[in-house]
């Protein structure tokens, strides 16, 4: 068994490990990806990317710390855009993923946009268990869903700093309302356009930033007329740009590229 070359990058502290599949394809299980996840004993990430080729400049597949599918990562898609953008010296790249076809460009001054599509605001697109409001979910806290190609649960609070995320973070995302499970997010209002987030993401727990997660509460305080529908979020690894436009929501923010690495043959045995 050969070794697994692997990049490490991050979004705001939202770190990911990203595999690169064009070349040579790379078997994938639960198993395996929960001992890369492992911060003691692997490598250790929020999600684990994989580019692959296909459609469009590459085909982007994501999976969470606990081995789940995770149809959309904004932060993982800018810095995979990142990374094919110096790869190939161009500044606008498509990428395909379970959300569809993402388009990134160089927003200048290191930072990144990606268009993560038009926000999904439907009960049965999100999905809901059960037909209801999603502007105001009959859950305690009211907060609003939000499907970003996978779902998010915002509860707007008068200070995110106080919450016991760990506590309530699990709860919201076991909710019987939402059948696969859901993101979750705290949020403050701070200005006309400005928020102050935390975000528990599922599968994965406490994340210091989460790119869909931004652009889902960005789009749930302007439809509860709180803020403008173009703002800065304010995550606790730092700022996040996002303006709902006619044609999607635009996510715009820095990356890092931290360093380059092999996951050796002995450890893939033993995760296997």
């Amino acid at each position: 068994m050969d070794g697994i070359a692997f990049m490490k990058m991050h979004g705001l502290g939202n770190d990911f490990v990203v595999l690169d599949a064009r070349a040579r394809p790379v078997a994938l299980d639960a198993p395996l990806i929960r001992a890369i996840a492992d911060r003691h004993r692997g490598v250790g990430f929020d999600q684990l990317a994989v580019i692959e080729a296909g459609a469009g400049d590459a085909r982007l597949r994501f999976f969470n710390a606990d081995g789940s599918v995770a149809q959309a990562c904004g932060n993982a898609t800018r810095c995979v855009a990142r990374h094919l953008m110096r790869e190939t010296g161009r500044d606008r790249l498509e990428l395909t993923t379970d959300r569809g076809t993402l388009i990134a460009v160089d927003a200048g001054g290191g930072l990144t946009s990606v268009n993560m599509g038009a926000p999904l605001l439907a009960w049965d697109e999100i999905p809901l268990a059960e037909e209801t409001d999603t502007l105001t979910l009959p859950i305690e806290g009211g907060p609003t869903a939000t499907g970003m190609g996978n779902p998010h649960c915002t509860f707007f609070v008068e200070d995110a700093e106080a919450v016991a995320l760990e506590t309530r973070g699990a709860e919201a995302e076991h909710h019987p309302l939402f059948p696969e499970r859901t993101n979750v997010q705290f949020v403050s209002v701070t200005g006309p356009d400005r928020l102050r987030m935390r975000v528990w993401e599922r599968g994965v727990g406490v994340t210091l930033a989460s790119g869909s997660s931004a652009c889902a509460a960005g789009v749930a305080a302007a439809r509860r007329g709180l803020t403008s529908r173009k703002l800065t979020i304010e995550l606790d690894g730092g700022l996040l740009e996002i303006d709902w436009r006619d044609d999607g929501v635009w996510m715009t923010g820095p990356s890092a590229h931290v360093f380059d690495g092999v996951l050796t043959p002995d450890f893939l045995e033993a995760a296997r």
